[in-house]
């Protein structure tokens, strides 16, 4: 086997990884990218090909982590990870893990550990690396590595998400919530909502949008119903996606350019939270992004011309 085949095997764990560490799509792609140039140039061979690949990716992963810790601080509103709209890496056994890692909830909670606990995290707890692997990828013993996953899992138990655990049901209770949006179902929304569920957006400054938080079925179920209408309009469209592992759905405008993703997270057999990312930079892997400035004029042009015939 040449190392390009054993490379492309492996290149949907070593994304997997590198998302998972970073919360950017494009990010990740880079990393991986480079990965392969540091083993197509490497004088070596290695003794396990994804144990050299996955700490190459995971220390060009934490050098890039350290620097856009530094750019998030003085990001414009809320900040979100680049939504994942399709996982290349696929693992039977552990599929329900795998999902919840992905999560916009896990990965904003991944956000509060250090690089090296992130790192050592994912590596343990997600792809069930063993210590001595970890200890090579990330350059420290395999006892600072052990405590290092000891406080990293300490902070992600405190706060880790409770998603529905009937995937069926929860997939169902989706269907349902985007299906009363559609039809612009008030009541039957709010009847699907969690009392204090929240709409969030992250535009980063670069898109118009609602408040940075919306919250309460009514509010949140009023709002929904609107932005349909909006889109509907315009003859934009909402498409039901698996986003982060979770229920979502992307919005596109009459020429099918991405507009914003959503998110959604089931708890409690009720919508707990809709995640709207509305930033066009994060948007371009999952298609064209619409000027989502053009795309509000076009919105109000036609409410206008609405109200006046």
């Amino acid at each position: 086997m040449t190392r390009e085949e054993e490379f492309t095997g492996l290149r949907p764990m070593l994304f997997a990884i590198a998302y998972r560490i970073l919360g950017s799509v494009t990010e990740a792609e880079d990393a991986v990218q480079e990965t392969w140039v540091r083993f197509q140039t490497s004088p070596t061979e290695p003794r396990s090909t994804k144990s050299f690949l996955s700490a190459v990716v995971t220390r060009i992963a934490i050098d890039v982590l350290r620097s856009a810790r530094v750019r998030r601080e003085s990001y414009v509103g809320t900040w979100f990870p680049e939504p994942l709209v399709e996982d290349p890496y696929d693992d039977p056994e552990h599929a329900v893990e795998l999902a919840d890692s992905v999560s916009m909830a896990s990965l904003l909670l991944l956000e509060r550990l250090s690089p090296l606990e992130r790192a050592v995290f994912v590596l343990r707890d997600v792809f069930a690396f063993d210590f001595r692997e970890i200890a090579s990828a990330v350059d420290r013993s395999e006892d600072a590595c052990r405590q290092l996953a000891v406080r990293a899992r300490r902070h992600m138990e405190a706060g880790r998400p409770r998603f529905e655990a009937d995937r069926r049901e929860r997939e169902e209770l989706a269907g349902r919530f985007f299906d009363a949006i559609r039809e612009g179902d008030v009541d039957g929304l709010r009847e699907l909502l969690a009392a204090d569920v929240q709409l969030v957006g992250d535009g980063g400054g670069k898109a118009p949008q609602f408040a940075r938080s919306v919250a309460g079925a009514d509010k949140v179920a009023r709002l929904l119903v609107s932005m349909m209408e909006w889109m509907l309009a315009v003859s934009g469209a909402l498409e039901p996606h698996v986003v982060n592992g979770q229920p979502g759905a992307v919005l596109r405008d009459r020429d099918g350019q991405v507009v914003n993703v959503w998110s959604v997270d089931v708890l409690g057999g009720r919508i707990s939270m809709i995640r709207a990312v509305l930033n066009p930079e994060k948007l371009g892997h999952v298609g064209t992004p619409a000027d989502p400035w053009a795309f509000l004029a076009e919105v109000k042009a036609e409410t206008r011309r609405r109200r006046t015939r």
